[in-house]
């Protein structure tokens, strides 16, 4: 099946068409911004205005050989990279080999189903192994075209950890010196998380939250989805695509949405409790790794609750997500309690995303929590 369109990002693909039309693309990007706002896909659309055989003036022309091959994953100089688990082996050469293997089996997935949305049991990462298979393909020459074109997402979890040191390494020495006919476009939802001397080799792009229209259009048109529940849907994915795929019911998220709603309810209740004990048992009851699994979502779940309670706090009752009455019920009560006002929630929603940054690090949940549910106390106190 082939990819979706962009959706959104028109003045991004503006700026970058334009650059292309002009000769001045970058040999190296990072685009960057929120989780699941379409990062990768974007990339995607860059690579298939270089590839692209008869490019227009708004960006490449949709039909051509090139075109309709990167639409289907299939061109032999489009390779896209990503974190993977690490696999059991006993010796570099055969991690190297069972990584390729991992990455064929999910681009196979991603194939065969374009809003395919990644379940792993363990954490995912860059080790050496990917970055050696990704160095061996640069180095040889294109094998339909004039250039080679290598998205790598998520390029953050790169980061200094585990065994990834010596790949970000690796990597840095491939964006030194490119081989003249490649380009590179690294994606990030944590750009600061990147070594310094990556983010200096690489060309920024910044991507902005998608408008809850364009969410909504998604769903309606790839998922077939009534508008209505659409919109619904739209109003809490916080202008990201990736996060809607996630909570939608043909992704079996609805149970997991519902889930989330109830833990950061519970979060923002412990922050608010009288004395730190249930602060600190919240924070304990989190496991104390896997920050980029479920936790991300948690948090986003407590954003959401905060930005709700600022909507009540400042007479904007009609605006909020959860909108049971159970839920403007506990809204409205925690908005009376004495000295909460809209200017002290922004400050906790900045926490949250401060602590969101933290859990793109793969820092320690616990203890992100435990600073994240007293910081929220202070700001709403």
């Amino acid at each position: 099946m082939p990819l979706p369109p962009v959706y959104g990002h028109a003045d991004a693909l503006a700026m970058l068409a334009a650059a292309a039309r002009a000769g001045n693309l970058s040999q190296s990007l990072l685009v960057h911004g929120p989780s699941g706002i379409g990062k990768e896909r974007v990339a995607l659309w860059i690579a298939q205005r270089v590839l692209c055989e008869q490019p227009a003036d708004g960006g490449p022309c949709g039909r051509c050989r090139a075109c309709r091959q990167i639409d289907r994953l299939e061109h032999p100089d489009v390779h896209w990279f990503f974190p993977l688990p690490r696999p059991d082996a006993s010796t570099p050469e055969k991690l190297r080999d069972k990584l390729e293997e991992a990455r064929g089996a999910e681009l196979e997935a991603r194939r065969a189903n374009p809003h395919h949305v990644p379940q792993f049991d363990k954490a995912p990462a860059y080790f050496m192994g990917t970055i050696q298979n990704l160095q061996r393909i640069a180095s040889v020459r294109p094998s339909v075209g004039s250039r080679k074109v290598f998205v790598v997402g998520d390029a953050d979890a790169m980061v200094p950890q585990e065994s990834s040191p010596e790949a970000a390494n690796a990597f840095l020495k491939l964006l030194e010196e490119p081989p003249a006919d490649t380009t590179l476009i690294l994606t990030s939802s944590n750009p600061g998380a990147l070594l310094p001397t990556i983010r200096s080799r690489v060309l920024p792009i910044r991507l902005l939250r998608l408008a809850a229209e364009d969410v909504t259009e998604f769903l309606v048109r790839e998922l077939s989805m009534d508008r209505a529940a659409a919109a619904s849907l739209a109003g809490i994915s916080e202008g990201a695509i990736g996060r809607a795929l996630r909570l939608s019911p043909s992704a079996g998220g609805a149970g997991a949405a519902l889930r989330m709603r109830e833990m950061g309810r519970d979060l923002l209740a412990a922050a608010l409790a009288d004395g730190e004990a249930g602060r600190f048992a919240a924070a304990n009851a989190v496991a104390p790794s896997g920050a980029r699994g479920e936790f991300t979502g948690v948090l986003s779940a407590l954003a959401l609750w905060l930005r709700d309670l600022m909507a009540v706090a400042a007479g904007a009752h009609d605006s909020v997500a959860f909108a049971t009455s159970a839920d403007e019920a506990l809204l409205r009560k925690l908005a009376a309690r004495p000295g909460v006002r809209a200017e002290g929630v922004a400050r906790a929603i900045l926490r949250v995303q401060e602590a969101q940054e933290l859990a793109a690090g793969n820092v320690n949940p616990q203890l992100i929590l435990a600073d994240l549910l007293g910081g929220i106390r202070k700001a709403l106190a």
